[in-house]
């Protein structure tokens, strides 16, 4: 005979003769327990600490129940461990464990103000949309949203913790340069349609140097691919010469930065680098024999085949003088792919091939890192009205990745997770079954006794402290 279901009760399959049954009524339970090794990150960088100083708060202290601190701990912490939305915040609100990473002292919401806010320990999406939509020139005479993020001090703390994570100057600095579209469909503020990409979108541009993210920077889709990159790599080399003054510096990037300004500013700046050049009549015409040759290797073989020449270029009224380039003339079965580079690079310095296959297409692994950006930590969820508050949604997804990055060069280091996605790291590592029991002496956090990673957890954890001291 069917029994009555209590309200809420889920009715799952059964199993013989017995019902299965289910509720979300388990207590002070959490789903994400790796947040602890996040927390371990940000409290030994001191990453959310300072992401905070970059903000100034109008609100009245003695009204203040989350500090700025928490707010941007919270909604960083919840942006790593898989929760863009900030309609997910009414829910994970109370969660004990995440209140425990983002700072917050009472756990359970207990000591709240108001009754109806009892029991929930961190902010609700309210709060962290207000947080999101405060505008620049807000005051403490603003009616509801008055923390002011300065943007220029977020920027320059994603060149700080590159620089604060190398010991002293590595051999050589290269930034890799580029943009990609990240779709809207709504009517933002910066909203236009672009050709290439056949649909609404922002066009970030994206600066990493390896895997480490130097910028992150909103703009419009309604320009050139270029467009602010000289000042971005002009503020990022000045903090880097600043701390590295003898460091050599290069930057690559596709045939969309290949513009006067910048190739004149790095050769002013003895700034090396290696940029893509689009393909047009001129060119093709100086390596027609090299494809030929290619072309006839090709047939023979029946396999791709590539020649390479150096050129002195110069185009028709766009550049200031005649720089090198590097051609690729490559046949492949049934067609012909002509690339060209242009690059400051001597060829006594560097030959052809190997400025072109070991350096330059190295930067294709940049488009791994924008995957894990853009898919892996929501970076395209830009979905507020303004550009200046999907800004600050960008720099939030940022500093997650920078975080989860963390983890992986320091805390997975020499285990089979060290080369893994950010979202792979996530789903093994992060998404662990816990009971989190507060008391007044100690939170004691009880993991799920069938999790299969729980070497690596503690190898991790022990390696995040021992590589890191602890910060007062």
């Amino acid at each position: 005979m069917r029994t009555d279901c209590t309200a809420g009760q889920l009715e799952f399959q059964g199993f013989g003769r017995r019902e299965v049954v289910g509720a979300f009524d388990g207590g002070r339970q959490t789903s994400d327990g790796g947040v602890l090794l996040l927390r371990e990150v940000a409290e030994r960088t001191g990453l959310i600490r300072r992401f905070a100083a970059c903000f100034t708060d109008h609100r009245k202290p003695e009204l203040i129940e989350h500090t700025v601190e928490e707010l941007v701990g919270q909604r960083v912490l919840a942006q790593a461990i898989g929760y863009e939305d900030l309609n997910d915040h009414d829910t994970l609100r109370d969660d004990a464990l995440l209140a425990l990473a983002a700072g917050k002292r009472d756990l359970t919401g207990e000591r709240r103000r108001r009754e109806q806010d009892q029991g929930h320990a961190l902010a609700g999406r309210a709060t962290l949309n207000r947080l999101e939509l405060t505008p620049a020139e807000a005051t403490a005479a603003s009616r509801y949203k008055k923390i002011v993020y300065d943007g220029e001090a977020i920027a320059e703390l994603f060149v700080e913790h590159f620089l604060e994570a190398h010991e002293g100057p590595p051999e050589r600095v290269v930034l890799d340069l580029d943009a990609t579209d990240d779709p809207l469909h709504g009517h933002q503020e910066g909203r236009f349609f672009h050709g290439y990409y056949g649909h609404y979108c922002y066009l970030p541009l994206y600066i990493f140097c390896g895997e480490f993210l130097l910028c992150a920077r909103l703009r419009p889709s309604d320009r050139d691919a270029s467009a602010g990159a000289l000042e971005e790599v002009g503020r990022i080399v000045g903090q880097i010469r600043a701390r590295w003054p003898e460091v050599e510096i290069w930057i690559r990037a596709d045939s969309g930065f290949a513009r006067e300004e910048i190739l004149a500013w790095c050769e002013a700046n003895d700034v090396g680098y290696m940029i893509g050049l689009a393909r047009n009549a001129r060119l093709e015409a100086a390596i027609e024999t090299e494809l030929d040759e290619a072309q006839q290797a090709c047939e023979r073989t029946g396999e791709p085949a590539r020649v390479f020449k150096d050129l002195r270029y110069r185009t028709r009224k766009s550049w200031s003088r005649e720089r090198r380039v590097v051609a690729k003339a490559e046949a492949l079965p049934g067609k012909t792919n002509p690339r060209f580079v242009v690059s400051s690079l001597s060829p006594e310095r560097v030959e052809a091939r190997g400025l072109y296959e070991q350096i330059y297409c190295a930067r294709g692994d940049m488009e791994n890192r924008i995957k894990e950006q853009q898919l892996g930590m929501f970076a395209d969820r830009t979905s507020t009205a303004t550009m200046r508050a999907n800004q600050l949604r960008l720099w939030i997804a940022s500093l997650a990745y920078v975080m989860v990055h963390e983890l992986r060069r320091v805390g997975l280091r020499g285990t089979a997770l060290a080369r893994a996605q950010v979202s792979t790291i996530r789903l093994r590592l992060l998404k662990i079954g816990a009971t989190v029991q507060v008391s007044v002496r100690r939170v004691r956090i009880a993991f799920s006794s069938v999790f299969p990673l729980q070497d690596l957890f503690t190898q991790v954890l022990h390696q995040l402290q021992r590589h890191y001291p602890l910060r007062a």
